[in-house]
């Protein structure tokens, strides 16, 4: 594996995971999905593959399974509440109108993927103290223990190099970045690279800025849930996508 590789996952891993740092094997899956995204994107986690193999015993399968599951009802509140639509269209417009015309450019995917990001730069920035216990906790599990129970629930083949991503990523550290406006930005180069799209001019600052003004006071709506303060850790599965819903 490519030692950059963990680079080119560059996704909101802080909201899915600050609250379960107590719990090693659930917070590493709730980034599985995002993982697997660069290590295989043939591989896939699918509610149906992965429910039957939580069981409440505390087995790394369990836990593993439980955080993943934990990011797909995540991610099923967070793109589709009415926070997000609005938050991630606003910042959309801004790309648009700092970036030239053309297909080298994706204001809709930026602003969809700078909203994410910069709300776990304001998550962050709020717990800086979590940052570490989060990368702490994530260093303790057995990374071949997680790549073997991913192996066990995965849609669309196996990997071997899972194990090493999470290596990498634990080394690597660059949730801190998101914080950082300037940062922030060569991050988001890294996915424009990736995706064969052309590199963003420093204009655009302006509007990452611009997000974090327009995500801060919305965090809770964005969430679903209120972030624990910081020194208080909340090892607790969140409640259902529907009720999350009918209470935004």
């Amino acid at each position: 594996m490519a030692s950059a590789t963990a680079t080119r996952a560059i996704v909101n891993y802080f909201a899915h995971g600050l609250r379960f740092v107590d719990r090693p094997f659930f917070l590493a899956g709730t980034a599985v999905p995002d993982w697997l995204s660069v290590v295989d994107r043939r591989m896939r986690m699918r509610h149906r593959l992965v429910a039957p193999c939580v069981d409440g015993s505390g087995s790394v399968l369990s836990e593993v399974a439980s955080g993943v599951l934990q990011h797909l009802d995540d991610d099923q509140y967070f793109h589709r509440c009415r926070a997000f639509m609005e938050v991630s269209g606003t910042m959309a417009n801004g790309f648009r109108d700092r970036l030239p015309e053309g297909r080298e450019y994706r204001p809709g995917f930026l602003g969809h993927i700078t909203c994410e990001l910069v709300l776990d730069g304001v998550l962050i920035d709020h717990n800086p103290g979590r940052l570490e216990e989060y990368y702490q906790a994530l260093a303790t599990v057995d990374v071949g223990a997680v790549q073997d129970a991913v192996n066990r629930m995965a849609r669309g083949g196996t990997t071997r190099d899972l194990a090493e991503m999470i290596v990498q990523f634990c080394e690597r550290r660059f949730l801190a970045d998101y914080v950082v406006p300037s940062r922030l930005l060569y991050r988001l180069n890294q996915v424009m690279r990736r995706i064969k799209l052309a590199p963003l001019p420093d204009d655009v600052l302006e509007v990452i800025r611009w997000g974090r003004e327009l995500i801060e006071p919305r965090v809770d709506e964005l969430l679903g849930w209120t972030p624990p303060v910081s020194g208080t850790i909340g090892g607790v599965a969140d409640e259902s996508i529907e009720k999350r819903t009918e209470s935004s």
